[in-house]
Parts: structure tokens; C-alpha cells; sequence
């Protein structure tokens, strides 16, 4: 586990002494193909339109901004620009410049990566959520820890990995960038899957702001809770009225109510006597 922080700088962890390009300190020309894509990037979308656009670029200027690297094996893995990388791939080119870190712990390099990315504002709202809870259960690193180690609040990081219990159909238009993390947030709130698919399917309708989505999940959650309020009220008269027959007759009683006011009333008789008992009983009921 890494124990030291990233706030010295990334330059105290970038080598120097790898043939640099005379004309960027600290920058080294790759052959492309001893380069590996790492497995816990935390971008996992890469756009094929994208990618071509980045492409051309490159076969026009090349690589302005150097990915990063790490010593791996016999080669090199890429800590963060693999949109670079890959759009070199299909450029057709054999080098790429990279900065290359002296960093050996995975949870170091996930750190980095994460970093890299939110600074370039390249990662959606699950891709960072999901980067965040790879260093929480993958490597051990509490909240407070990321937030620290990427610059944000606690509060922030929490919320952002909470995103990720929204159910899949929500998550992946956040991905699409269809609705923001502060829709995500504001549906988080109604906690039941339908109630959430119901406001965002009513989201993307209507394009709602975030405020008004907030407004109508709040509307919604005090719905929900006068709706509670009135089943427990109502329930509570149901078994007021089950006791009450229970005391009348001497026996189980059971009734079943349904929403449209119809329903059912069960009556228990344990034996021959005890039904002709009850039978008495009710004709007695009915002569008065």
C-alpha cells in the first residue's frame, strides 16, 4: 500500500534520465508497441468518432500532450492517455511522447490515473464513481484518503459512489451524458426503482433542470409519505375492526380489504357445535 501522498507534485516522480526530447524536459519518445493500456483506467469509453477525430489531428500536429507511463516488465504501461495512444494506433504511428513515472504500487498508479483524468474532465459520472470505488475496496483507501489524494471533499466522494446504485437503465444515461450527477443525486432520493425510472423517463421528456427534478422528488418522497400515513391509519381501523368481531363472535376473524373498498370477511369455526353456535349467533344478530 502506498503510503506517500500526491501532493508533492508529479514531477518529484517523473524520470529525467531516459533519453528526454530536447525540446519538452522530462519527455521521452515510445515506441508505441512497448506500451500496455492499463487494466484499472478508469475511462472506459472511448468513442470510435472520437477516437478518428483525435486520429486525424494527430497526423496533422502529432501528440501535443505527452501520455504518462510506468516501467512495466519489459516495456511501459500507460498510467494516463490512452485516447492518445490509441488514436496514434490508428494514426499510423510508430512513436509516442510520454512522461515516465518512477511510482511501483497499483494503488498509486490508480491515483494518478483518476487524477489525470478529472483534471482533464475526460471521465463521465460513473467512470469517476466507479475509479472511486476501485480504490476503496480494491486497495483499501477510505474516503477521506481519496479525497486527499484527489483534491475533493469527502462529501464529494460519497456522493459520487452512490451514483452507482442507481439502476443500470439511469447509469447508462448518465454515461450518454443524457441527464447530469446532479439528476442522479436528486433521484437517489425516491430510493424505489420505479419511482426513480418514473421521474427520469419524465427528465429526459421534458428536459428538466436539476432544481426541477429536485422539486418533484421532493414533491414525490412527501406523496409517498401521506400515502404511508394513510395505509398505517387505515390498517390500524381494519385490525380495530377484526378485534372487535373477534370479541362479538368468540372466535378468529379475518378480513381482507382491497384498495377499490371490496373484500373478504373470514369467519373460523373449529367443530359441528361451534358452527351451529355461530350460526345462532348471527340469526340473533339479524333479530335485532
Amino acid at each position: 500500500m502506498a503510503t506517500k501522498r500526491l501532493g508533492k507534485g508529479l514531477s518529484a516522480i517523473i524520470k529525467t534520465d531516459v533519453n528526454p526530447l530536447d525540446s519538452k524536459k522530462g519527455v521521452t519518445l515510445l515506441p508505441l508497441d512497448s506500451i500496455t493500456t492499463n487494466p484499472n483506467q478508469p475511462r472506459k469509453n472511448f468513442e470510435k468518432d472520437a477516437l478518428s477525430d483525435l486520429a486525424s489531428s494527430i497526423k496533422q500536429k502529432g501528440v501535443i500532450t505527452p501520455i504518462t507511463v510506468r516501467p512495466n516488465n519489459n516495456g511501459y504501461m500507460i498510467v494516463a492517455g490512452e485516447r492518445r495512444y490509441r488514436s496514434s494506433l490508428i494514426a499510423g504511428k510508430k512513436n509516442i511522447p510520454a512522461y515516465i513515472l518512477n511510482i511501483s504500487e497499483d494503488s498509486e498508479l490508480m491515483e494518478i490515473a483518476l487524477i489525470e483524468n478529472i483534471q482533464r474532465e475526460d471521465l463521465n459520472a460513473i467512470e469517476e464513481s466507479e475509479a472511486y470505488l476501485i480504490l476503496q475496496k480494491k486497495f483499501n483507501l477510505s474516503p477521506e484518503k481519496i479525497a486527499e489524494s484527489v483534491g475533493k471533499n469527502r462529501s464529494t466522494i460519497v456522493n459520487s459512489m452512490r451514483l452507482l446504485k442507481l439502476p443500470s437503465e439511469i447509469k447508462k444515461s448518465l454515461i450518454r451524458n443524457e441527464i447530469s450527477a446532479g439528476h442522479g443525486r436528486a433521484l437517489l432520493a425516491l430510493n424505489t426503482r420505479s419511482a426513480m425510472l418514473k421521474l427520469w423517463k419524465k427528465i429526459l421528456s421534458n428536459k428538466l433542470s436539476v432544481r426541477q427534478t429536485e422539486e418533484l422528488s421532493k414533491n414525490s418522497i412527501k406523496s409517498l409519505r401521506v400515502e404511508k400515513i394513510k395505509k398505517i391509519s387505515f390498517t390500524s381501523q381494519i385490525d380495530s375492526i377484526e378485534k372487535d368481531m373477534i370479541s362479538l363472535l368468540g372466535t378468529k376473524v379475518s378480513v381482507k380489504h382491497k384498495k377499490n373498498g371490496s373484500g373478504s370477511l373470514m369467519i373460523k369455526y373449529y367443530s359441528n357445535d361451534d358452527l351451529e353456535r355461530l350460526l345462532e349467533l348471527l340469526k340473533s344478530i339479524e333479530k335485532k
